[in-house]
């Protein structure tokens, strides 16, 4: 049941933080979250901003909340799961309330092989499903690769790369026009 406005005011500073811990376990209970995500989801259900900022100091100083953590968690995450780029990686995590100084320490950890390799791979397995007309694939293959977020030169190397593997004819084909 919804509280009404009167309800809501008479809560007392422990309610509050009763409250405010309630929500946080609960969402860190089905996932990892970045303290920006747990304070909006307090701030959305009217958790007063002072009792947000105890909670969320409280949990940081236990180790609850840790956003490089969590920042490398995703990376490892996004990038060995999803194929995606530094780049498309680094947008989420400012999206996700990741200070700047993490996100590039996050992302930085990931070196151009490792980059190269999983466009490699998201290029070999889109590339062994696909069907029809050669060009076409290709075509569908680097578009599918720069949709994910990585560059030009990524994505040409990794369908020349994939066709190689795979023993095409196609290995050879300039990507870079």
């Amino acid at each position: 049941m919804r509280q009404t406005r009167s309800e809501v005011m008479e809560l007392s500073r422990s309610e509050w933080l009763e409250k405010g811990r309630a929500i946080v376990i609960r969402q860190l209970s089905m996932m990892d979250r970045s303290r920006h995500q747990l304070d909006e989801a307090m701030a959305k259900r009217g958790v007063p901003e002072d009792v947000r900022c105890e909670i969320l100091d409280r949990y940081t100083e236990l180790g609850l909340i840790d956003d490089a953590h969590f920042a490398d968690a995703l990376v490892q995450t996004r990038l060995a799961g999803a194929g995606t780029s530094r780049r498309v990686i680094a947008e989420e995590l400012r999206r996700k309330g990741i200070d700047a100084d993490i996100v590039e320490a996050a992302v930085g950890a990931i070196d151009d092989a490792e980059e190269l390799g999983t466009a490699t791979r998201l290029a070999l397995k889109r590339l062994e499903r696909g069907s029809g007309d050669r060009a076409s694939l290709q075509q569908r293959v680097y578009a599918a690769l720069a949709r994910r977020g990585f560059s030009h030169d990524v994505c040409s190397i990794a369908l020349r790369q994939a066709n190689e593997l795979l023993g095409s004819e196609d290995s050879e084909a300039s990507w870079t026009d």
